[in-house]
């Protein structure tokens, strides 16, 4: 005997670029993601399509919805869209979209600016309503000292020295969720950025997951309106480069960047009176 399980289908990454054409353009460049379940049943176990909702449709509706949106933040847009799919008989949408970043060169002129992506995801629900999670990922982040690592535990495979003068790097990715009243999305991504980015800097670090707890410690600090924060920090290894065989000291100057493997360092930080997350997690 076999059962469904929890299942859900959508579009993916519906790239979408808007131009507000006002006295200097504003550049919109978002990639939106899609997921809807509900009473699905009937199309998995018998190829009944009636309550499916064509992906091709999903992906136009977001094109709409762009352009009748305007020049608004991705959540905006991302509880606008969520809500739109919620009707029956579909229970449940899932709205992500990330958010490029553009340098202004000009009044039209433009530069991307990084490798950051500023990230947001909402869910709505028939019953439970809509929650709101933001966020930024792959900001890169490096400190050149200020950071150790030593009296971990061993076993017969431990090789990894001890240091107490090492880089520290990583490439941050971060969500927050949102309390239910909040609405001011463009502060709160500002000031959680950088919280994120004072606590980094402003740590001396004994092990990445002691920044981490600082990091997302700071964040909610920082941002009343946010009562949890999700992180996920790479260890971006830099080794020593023995430059003995040239008959050259290498007092922690020169550094091997490695790309792989890593550790992932990853936790949640909450505030102390954090509503029961729900289907804010939702994935």
């Amino acid at each position: 005997m076999v059962t469904l399980g929890p299942n859900r289908y959508g579009k993916a990454e519906v790239r979408v670029v808007r131009v507000t054409r006002d006295a200097e353009h504003q550049l919109r460049d978002w990639n939106v993601s899609v997921a809807l379940s509900g009473d699905l049943e009937a199309v998995h176990l018998v190829g009944d399509n009636a309550h499916v909702l064509p992906t091709d449709t999903q992906k136009n509706t977001v094109y709409a919805f762009t352009q009748r949106l305007g020049d608004v933040e991705p959540e905006v847009l991302a509880l606008e869209l969520a809500a739109h799919f919620v009707r029956d008989p579909i229970a449940r949408a899932r709205v992500t979209v990330d958010q490029f970043g553009w340098t202004r060169l000009g009044g039209h002129s433009f530069a991307r600016a990084s490798a950051e992506v500023r990230t947001c995801r909402v869910v709505n629900d028939a019953g439970a309503g809509a929650s709101v999670v933001g966020g930024v990922r792959d900001l890169m982040v490096l400190n050149t000292t200020d950071s150790e690592f030593w009296g971990f535990a061993r076993d017969e495979y431990t090789t990894l020295g001890e240091t107490h003068d090492r880089i520290l790097a990583s490439s941050v990715n971060a969500l927050w969720r949102f309390r239910s009243d909040a609405n001011d999305w463009v502060a709160a991504f500002g000031v959680a950025r950088q919280a994120l980015l004072d606590a980094f800097v402003g740590t001396y670090s004994y092990s990445l997951q002691q920044t981490l707890y600082e990091m997302g410690s700071a964040v909610l600090a920082a941002v009343p309106a946010i009562c949890e924060v999700r992180l996920v920090l790479p260890n971006k290894h830099h080794f020593l480069v023995d430059l003995a065989p040239f008959g050259m000291a290498n007092e922690n100057e020169v550094y091997y960047a490695a790309d792989r493997p890593f550790g992932q360092i990853e936790g949640n930080v909450l505030a102390d009176n954090a509503p029961d997350p729900g289907l804010a997690w939702d994935c």
